[in-house]
């Protein structure tokens, strides 16, 4: 029968050559988000002269670091009206 030859430490002992060192640093908060601007168009630019629509979210949703609940009434370009509708988050 063949032997290893190789010689590795065992597990613990390599875990004690580690430093001990307890970890007493905390991690970086997280930004707090801003809250829901007043209805302004939000999301993508809107191309010139096109109009914003008007759109009712159905879910829960962040747009640019804000925000939306439920209900919230907000006006986007045309383009991502299409896109929240399709996905399920506007209703109008």
């Amino acid at each position: 029968m063949a032997t290893n030859p190789t010689t590795k430490k065992p597990a613990a002992d390599t875990a004690a050559e580690e430093s001990i060192e307890a970890v007493t640093e905390t991690a970086p908060a997280r930004p707090a988000r801003k809250p829901a601007p007043d209805p302004d168009v939000v999301g993508p630019a809107l191309p010139l002269g096109v109009e914003p629509v008007a759109v009712t979210l159905a879910h829960h949703h962040t747009i640019d670091g804000a925000d939306y609940p439920p209900g919230a009434k907000l006006l986007v370009s045309p383009d991502y009206a299409h896109r929240l509708r399709g996905q399920g988050y506007a209703t109008a």
